[in-house]
């Protein structure tokens, strides 16, 4: 079961990247040209946050219930697993920092469903969606891809 959901969470990582990439280029090329803002931006911004609670979801049973580097971590090592590095970064600094990525995801786009210009719109999916890949991206095991 475990490897399964770390499948899953590995593929989708990808997926997330990808769009967020997407939203970006298309922010960026948006907020330089000052374009409208169109519906392709609205729903590349709605499945990148669709694909980011859909990682955090799957990511927080592997967390909870399946994988030795989450709470298991913790009543396994007790207060130790902050001095191993390895399980630190997963157990602590992985989860905390990608929730706090996926909170910016969702306050972006919360913002730009309030917003009516087209430059608000694309400033706020670039620094907000920009602010919570970069988050995500920092803390990607990447050497256990």
């Amino acid at each position: 079961m475990y490897e399964i959901f770390q499948l899953i969470h590995k593929t989708l990582f990808f997926v997330v990247i990808i769009l967020g990439l997407i939203v970006l280029v298309r922010a960026a090329m948006g907020l330089t040209s000052k374009s409208e803002f169109t519906d392709t931006d609205r729903k590349l911004g709605l499945f990148f946050l669709i694909s980011n609670h859909t990682q955090l979801l799957i990511g927080l049973v592997l967390y909870l219930f399946l994988s030795p580097f989450g709470i298991k971590a913790f009543t396994d090592f007790g207060s130790e697993v902050m001095k191993i590095a390895e399980y630190r970064k997963i157990a602590v600094e992985h989860i905390f920092t990608n929730i706090i990525a996926i909170a910016l995801i969702t306050v972006g786009y919360s913002k730009n469903k309030r917003a009516t210009d087209a430059i608000v719109r694309h400033k706020n999916a670039l620094i907000f969606f920009g602010l919570g890949l970069i988050l995500l991206l920092s803390r990607i095991p990447w050497d256990k891809l």
